[in-house]
């Protein structure tokens, strides 16, 4: 256990009472030690041991005995709009930094950066494969880009050809898996061969590329303390142009350019430069973004009939688009519409900018919907929000100890129109919502208004911050109860005297 010193884990997901470990090392070894999670420790000890260890020959060493201890630690939870589960649980890891041998030489384990990109460029399966991928794409690269002058304008042709080239086959990696030429002749490969690819091609293209790598949300932050090649599970493009920056990955078929997957939206990632590497914020361009706007009429028979539009844009378009694409056609995508929702009828439906990834993708219908047997009694309930609500907070806990982290922004609107029979009226107008987070993190605004027989509905839920924390948990519980309350809320119409 020199190289992999065993990990110690205080919690798990049963309670504890107490949870201590004792660690004695000899002073021949240097480890990083490092303590991950929220929950404190109540014991931290360090004291010699004069002559613990004797591996023969008459050497003799120290050894420092450690003991750490944690007492009432509470089971750990996974919730909602959390990541990796590791960087949350309470462990103390340790590092192999240096040993020293009793013949007075010291090998130093833990590397530099600059033993790391030295390593990387000189691997097989990395440096060497960007190197070979200039000659397997040259002929390609000098087609997309013929005429062109504006990089920007080569970067989107050149990252448009690799996204629909390969498919990606949904394995994680920074190293090429087949080689990148392999990956080319059969249009399959895993992270690292395609945009391995992408990168030496916007070289080739003489464009200002670099090489990231990051580790995604479900494998945990990096550490940054010091390198450690194995935290790193994914590898994608910075282009720069400009004061412009575009972090790229061509695995998706559904991202725009310049737009991570979620599942890359964490922490920071390490930028290997020309001259040396750094680190670089990974943070979200765009949000999950979705305007639903209803434009209905109830008639007297107690049919609702008109259009529903919803406009999807960013990562929700992109989740849209790729939920549609799992579908044999469009109209198998309408028929699970119907299925969720069994009283409404759709006459026509109708999508806009599948493809055109730049733009929202958009979705029109034209509905019937059987609300209400006939409207002859004196009054009636309904509910505006029409398959478009929350079912369930999903922030449950009393208390949280970690972080919500939502990948990217939220922006949810609902647009809300009804023109209803003249002889009734709405009962009582509900009162306005209106709703901030502390520190700039969001709003809630929800507003009936009523002209004549028109009802006329407002509902706007943003979220702006991408993380929250425990702290600020409590708001963010309160403002989805708010949101929950108000969509579960029916509306009451009277005939008018």
């Amino acid at each position: 256990f020199i190289y992999n010193f065993r990990t110690w884990i205080f919690q798990t997901d049963i309670p504890k009472i107490k949870s201590e470990y004792w660690a004695s090392i000899p002073a021949n070894y240097i480890y990083n030690m490092s303590l991950r999670g929220f929950l404190k420790l109540n014991k931290n000890e360090v004291e010699l041991v004069s002559n613990c260890f004797e591996p023969g020959g008459g050497m003799k060493a120290d050894c420092s005995l450690s003991k750490w201890a944690m007492q009432d630690i509470p089971a750990f939870v996974k919730e909602d709009y959390m990541t990796a589960s590791t960087n949350f649980i309470s462990t103390i890891n340790f590092e192999l930094s240096e040993i020293h041998h009793f013949d007075g030489r010291k090998d130093k384990i833990t590397k530099e950066w600059k033993d790391a990109e030295k390593e990387l460029k000189d691997d097989t399966k990395f440096g060497v494969q960007l190197k070979r991928g200039k000659d397997i794409v040259d002929g390609t690269v000098d087609q997309l880009i013929k005429g062109e002058t504006d990089p920007l304008v080569k970067a989107r042709k050149i990252y448009d050809f690799i996204r629909y080239w390969y498919r990606w086959n949904d394995v994680y990696g920074i190293y090429s898996e087949f080689g990148i030429k392999k990956a080319f002749d059969t249009k399959i490969g895993n992270v690292g061969d395609i945009n391995l690819s992408l990168i030496a091609a916007l070289r080739y293209a003489e464009l200002d590329v670099e090489t990231m790598l990051l580790s995604t949300r479900s494998n945990g932050l990096v550490t940054e303390l010091y390198p450690i090649l194995s935290d790193f599970n994914y590898v994608i493009a910075k282009f720069n142009v400009g004061d412009k920056v575009y972090l790229l990955d061509a695995t998706d078929d559904f991202l725009s350019f310049g737009l991570l997957p979620e599942r890359c939206l964490n922490g920071k990632g390490r930028v290997f430069g020309a001259k040396e590497s750094y680190w670089y914020d990974i943070k979200p361009i765009d949000k999950e973004k979705s305007l639903a706007i209803f434009n209905l009429t109830l008639d007297p028979s107690g049919i609702i009939r008109g259009t529903i539009q919803y406009s999807y844009f960013g990562y929700k378009a992109a989740s849209q688009r790729s939920k549609l694409s799992t579908f044999s056609s469009q109209q198998k995508y309408i028929d699970g519409i119907k299925k969720n929702l069994p009283t409404v009828d759709i006459k026509h439906f109708e999508f806009q900018h599948v493809d055109d990834l730049g733009k929202a993708l958009v979705l029109k219908l034209e509905v019937e919907i059987e609300a209400f047997d006939n409207l002859d009694a004196n009054s009636f309930l309904f509910n505006p929000f029409i398959g478009e609500r929350w079912e369930s907070n999903p922030f449950k806990s009393s208390e949280r100890l970690y972080p919500v982290d939502f990948g990217a922004p939220l922006d949810d609107v609902i647009v809300f129109s009804l023109t209803y029979p003249e002889d009734f009226m709405l009962d009582e107008l509900p009162q306005k919502v209106a709703l901030a987070l502390p520190n700039n993190g969001g709003r809630y605004l929800y507003d009936v208004q009523q002209m004549n027989n028109r009802l006329m509905l407002n509902h706007s839920l943003q979220i702006s911050k991408t993380i929250f924390t425990a702290t600020e948990y409590h708001y963010l519980k309160e403002l989805f109860n708010h949101v929950i309350q108000v969509q579960r809320l029916d509306l009451v119409f009277t005939r008018k005297k």
